[in-house]
Order: C-alpha cells, then sequence, then structure tokens
C-alpha cells in the first residue's frame, strides 16, 4: 500500500504539470504523514542533510560555474578552431570537426546542453554555408552534444555517485573510453555519410596554423589536464579539483582570452610595444581588473545564471534524496529485490529491463531526477544479480544520453529547436538516423562490461586510487 500511495501521487502530481523536484517533495511528504511514523522535524532534518551529508555534490556547482565561464567565454570557440584545423580536411570534416570539440567541450564542461549551445551556435551555421544539409548538421551537433554527460567530469555521473555512494573518481574513470569510443562512432559514420553524400572537404591548414589553433585552444584544453590530473593524480578529490576548474575558468575568460569582463577587447601586445613593456602592462591591468570584474555586469550575469542552475539542480537533488529516504526506510528496493531474484531473472535480463525503464523514463524527466529516483531501486537489485557498480552507472548515463534526444522532455532537442530556429518534429527527424547510433552503442555498453571497467580496474591494479 505505501508503495502504491507513493507512486500514485508522484504520477499524478508530474500529469498535473507540477516541477519534477515538488512532485518529488510532496509525495515524499504526503507517504510519510499517511503511512510513517516520522515526524515533520525529520522531515525538514533529511532535505538539510541531502545535501550537507553528500560532499559529492559540492562539485555541481563548481562545474556549473567553469561551463558557464567557459560557454561565454570563448573557449568554445577556439576548441572548435583547433578541432577543424585537425580534422577538417577529412570529406566530411567540419562535421567530424565538430564532435571533436563536443568531445573537447566535455571534457571541461561536463553539461549536455551546454555543450550542444556552445559548440552548435557556431559550427551548425558554418557547416551550412559550407554546404551540408542543415538537417544533417544539426542531427549531428544534438547527438554529439550527449558526450557532455559521458565524457568525464561529468555532473550526472557526480549525481550518480551521490545517490549510490560509489567513487565518482571511479565513475569518471569508467566513462573515458565509452566516450571516446562514441565519439569515433559518430565520427566513421559522418566519414561513410559524407562519402555518400559527396560533402566537401576542408583544405589542409598546414602545420603551421595547425599548431597556432592548439597553442590558442590550449588555455581552455588545460583545464582536461587539471581536473582529471589533478584527480588520477591523487592529488585532489573531484570536489577540489571542481573548485579549481571553476577558478581557471573565470581567469581563461577574463584574465586570459579576455571577452568577457574589465578587459575585453584590450589587446595583449599594441603595435610597436616591446614585450618588457607589454609584460608590465598586462600585469598591473590584470591586478585592476580582478577586483573590477566582481561588479562587472557580464561577470555577474555569469555567476548569477550559474547560480540559478545550481539552485535547481540542488533543489531537486534535496527532494529526490526525500524520495530515496522514503524509499529505504519502507524497505521498497529490498522487497523488489527479492520478488526479481525470485523470477529468477539473469543478469542479461534484468539489464534489458533497466534499460527498457530508463529509457521510458528518460521521455519524460530531467536525467538527476531519473538517477536519484531509479538508482537506489536498480542499485541493491544489480549487487544481489553480481553486475558491478560502476558498470551500472554508465548504463544508466547512456541511457540519460538517449534521453536527452527523445520527445517530449529532451534537452538537446530544445536547445537546437532554438539554434536553427526550426520546429521540434523537424529537430526529431534530423536526430533519429544519429539517435540508433546511440541505441546501438548502449547494447555494446550494456553487454561487453570490459569497456567501462577496464581503466578503473587497470587503475586498481596499479594502485591509483
Amino acid at each position: 500500500m505505501t508503495t502504491a500511495a507513493l507512486f500514485i501521487i508522484l504520477f499524478a502530481c508530474m500529469f498535473m504539470g507540477m516541477p519534477i523536484a515538488i512532485a518529488l517533495g510532496l509525495s515524499s511528504v504526503a507517504t510519510i504523514l499517511m503511512f510513517s511514523n516520522d515526524s515533520l522535524a525529520s522531515i525538514s532534518l533529511k532535505l538539510f542533510e541531502a545535501t550537507s551529508e553528500h560532499y559529492t555534490l559540492l562539485a555541481i556547482p563548481f562545474f556549473i560555474l567553469s561551463s558557464a565561464f567557459l560557454s561565454t567565454g570563448g573557449v568554445a570557440k577556439r576548441l572548435i578552431n583547433f578541432a577543424v584545423d585537425s580534422v577538417g580536411h577529412i570529406r566530411g570534416g567540419l562535421a567530424m570537426a565538430s564532435v571533436l570539440a563536443c568531445m573537447l567541450f566535455a571534457a571541461v564542461s561536463g553539461s549536455s546542453p551546454a555543450t550542444v549551445a556552445a559548440i552548435g551556435t557556431i559550427v551548425i551555421a558554418g557547416m551550412v554555408r559550407s554546404g551540408y544539409p542543415e538537417s544533417f548538421a544539426a542531427g549531428v551537433i544534438a547527438n554529439a552534444g550527449t558526450l557532455g554527460i559521458l565524457i568525464p567530469p561529468s555532473i550526472v555521473m557526480l549525481v550518480y555517485a551521490a545517490a549510490t555512494e560509489v567513487s565518482a573518481s571511479r565513475m569518471f574513470m569508467a566513462g573515458f573510453i565509452p566516450g571516446l569510443m562514441m565519439g569515433g562512432i559518430l565520427m566513421i559514420a559522418i566519414y561513410i555519410a559524407a562519402r555518400v553524400m559527396k560533402l566537401p572537404a576542408e583544405p589542409f591548414p598546414g602545420v603551421m596554423k595547425l599548431g597556432k589553433s592548439f597553442l590558442i585552444a590550449l588555455g581552455g584544453l588545460m583545464l582536461i589536464i587539471i581536473v582529471l590530473g589533478s584527480i588520477y593524480g591523487g592529488i585532489a578529490s573531484p570536489t577540489e579539483a571542481a573548485a579549481v576548474a571553476a577558478v581557471y575558468a573565470y581567469l581563461v575568460s577574463v584574465l586570459g582570452y579576455r571577452d568577457i569582463g574589465p578587459m575585453k577587447g584590450v589587446a595583449w601586445r599594441n603595435s610597436g610595444e616591446s614585450i618588457l613593456a607589454a609584460s608590465v602592462r598586462n600585469m598591473l591591468q590584470m591586478l585592476w581588473a580582478i577586483p573590477k570584474s566582481a561588479r562587472h555586469p557580464e561577470v555577474r550575469k555569469v555567476l548569477l545564471d550559474a547560480s540559478k542552475v545550481s539552485l535547481m539542480l540542488l533543489f531537486i537533488i534535496a527532494n529526490a534524496m526525500l524520495f530515496a529516504h522514503v524509499l529505504t526506510t519502507e524497505r521498497i528496493p529490498h522487497h523488489i529485490a527479492e520478488i526479481i531474484v525470485q523470477w529468477g531473472l539473469p543478469a542479461w535480463g534484468f539489464l534489458i529491463v533497466v534499460n527498457i525503464l530508463l529509457l521510458i523514463a528518460g521521455n519524460f524527466m530531467e536525467p538527476s531526477a531519473i538517477l536519484l529516483i531509479m538508482a537506489p531501486i536498480l542499485f541493491p537489485i544489480a549487487m544481489k544479480l553480481g553486475i558491478d557498480p560502476i558498470h551500472l552507472g554508465i548504463i544508466m548515463v547512456v541511457n540519460m544520453e538517449i534521453g536527452m534526444l527523445t520527445p517530449p522532455v529532451g534537452l538537446n532537442l530544445f536547445v537546437t529547436a532554438g539554434i536553427t530556429g526550426k520546429n521540434m518534429i523537424w529537430v526529431i527527424k534530423a536526430c533519429l538516423p544519429w539517435l540508433c547510433l546511440l541505441l546501438m552503442f548502449l547494447m555494446l555498453i550494456t553487454y561487453i562490461p570490459q569497456i567501462s571497467l577496464f581503466l578503473p580496474e587497470y587503475i586498481d591494479h596499479l594502485k591509483g586510487y
């Protein structure tokens, strides 16, 4: 009765159009008041503990802030230039460069919609000007943008780690090979399509131009080394690395590339200025710009936007943790696990059920909410069937990638529609061929666990954690 009441109230609230965070909180509170001996005071305490007791969650606002600075600060533009110079000379190379740029930006942002917005705004129009069909360009970017939650660091992986108490570092490492593999599959598919459709290739810019674009993009690329290097080198935890990433993203955007803030448009070296004079001038200007940037409207807007996204996500997480608390106290996952074990369902059969459930949920809910609701239920069952928790996490993340592309709540679809100015039906049709590749990739990830587990196990073998 308790289980039925909890889920009936939850889905009734969602179908009425109530925000997912409110629906989770209201269904949990109503179930506690009707069926539990817990007091209202314990509910407020649990809401507070939901975020305060999960140190890993502190990384989320920092990664969101670094992503906001990088999206605004022109890092995406420089990564795109480097990607085009690297692979643009291959047939279909501009589309392949777009995928490579999405992979690079994913490794510094951790967000799928941010990846689509930052890269797609520039490259979709560029591909159309170069002779690519607009539907082809939009489909490639919408799908490549999903790599934002698979290639580490990933906000969705942090949510899974907090919900199941697994290592965030291991989750990040487990996503590395699948992320590269998915990017490679998309590039191969683009190359085949480009040969069939006779899509154009850019001229090779030369080694000097390639080297120059790499050095210009190095400011953004260094963030990958700083974050992942510090985590896997044992220097910092994911939360500490996220804090460093936020500070570094601010410095690169405001003082390095100077696309926003008080130094916007200020040249590193003026014509006829000596290197010594330029160095002294830049040093003094930077010292002046750091305190002034706190009041600068562009910097304040980035901080405000990042704060709004962080508060929204953490509010969902807090209510989802309360929902998970009700599940745990009422032993709902335990009962479900016992039923499934009694059915004699094998591990591979259970994983089919998991994929179907998550693909359906991805049509209606935001990825973080799905993980926080489903992980406490699926995790104990997976443990009883001998499925590795890291492998389960990557399966869930890949399902969340697909959920970003399925209506009516696919975030990447909305972002792509906003960039192209087309309606949702057009965007869905553009994404459909590439979505089939993602579904094939999901099957590989589900039934070849070593794709996800090779790096974490290898690092364990080297005693890297």
